[in-house]
């Protein structure tokens, strides 16, 4: 048995981790926390399967001991949210995004200093953990490359945690390996897109996505594609529960869900 602190259980993703967590014998929600929410149970709202937990509205307030720390809160606040779970001997599990490079090393030191573990997940979606995986395996042999992500219009952060982390592990990849210098002016700014790890990567926020990535390799004469599409976010969950249940393998504040993939 699991027992969970949900942060961000409001949210699109929160309300089908409540329903995951529902379903499943083996974990337990203890509490939840937001900020924001005036009301103290959850019971209270008609959205939450069932689960009557307390509503924690402050990180100083929570007074129950859990094996695990989920977060799809909001950029802004996942900082301090991962940073007292270490504190406090919870492991940390996130689906945020935002975090710069600074803040994560911060995290991982703290994680360091207390003996503690975590993950942090661009993307729950096993598709997407795979294109990522595929990605860094063609950089070998394609290291002209560009990305392009898709979301829902409220999605806060651009380009997504998973475009950086693919871009990541593509450069990763490539680097003994020369690549084509293209001298395209921008006669519109922005028209290139942004750059992560001098990878040129494109977002997109449009109704009707929900989240898509595509990577466009470019070689002599041929060209590959790796496309993933979540239509639903049901889709994350088997992640989460993945994660959650193999929270063992974890060791110090890892990124990414392959770490505790067979």
């Amino acid at each position: 048995m699991a027992t969970i602190i949900l942060a961000g259980f409001r949210g699109n993703m929160g309300t089908n981790v409540m329903r995951l967590i529902a379903d499943n014998d083996d974990f337990d929600l203890i509490g939840v926390y937001d900020p924001h929410t005036t009301f103290d149970r959850t019971g209270a709202l008609d959205y939450t399967d069932n689960l009557d937990v307390p509503i924690y509205h402050s990180l100083s307030s929570i007074d129950v001991t859990s094996d695990v720390w989920l977060d799809f809160s909001v950029p802004s606040a996942v900082f301090d949210n991962v940073h007292y779970a270490l504190s406090q001997n919870i492991i940390p599990i996130v689906g945020t995004t935002g975090l710069d490079d600074a803040q994560l090393e911060s995290l991982q030191h703290v994680a360091q200093q207390n003996h503690m573990a975590g993950l942090i997940a661009p993307n729950f979606g096993l598709s997407a953990v795979l294109l990522m995986q595929f990605a860094k395996q063609a950089a070998k042999y394609f290291p002209d490359v560009e990305v392009i992500e898709m979301h829902h219009p409220g999605k806060l952060d651009a380009p997504s945690g998973t475009a950086i982390n693919t871009a990541k592990l593509i450069a990763e990849a490539r680097q003994s390996l020369p690549t084509i210098n293209t001298n395209a002016t921008e006669s519109i700014e922005g028209a290139r897109g942004g750059k992560v790890e001098d990878i040129h990567v494109h977002s997109v926020r449009l109704p009707g996505y929900v989240a898509h990535e595509q990577v466009l390799f470019g070689g002599k004469g041929e060209a590959l594609t790796i496309r993933q599409d979540s239509f639903d976010r049901s889709s994350f969950m088997t992640g989460v529960a993945v994660a959650i249940r193999h929270r063992d393998r974890l060791n110090g504040l890892m990124v990414g869900l392959e770490n505790v993939l067979d």
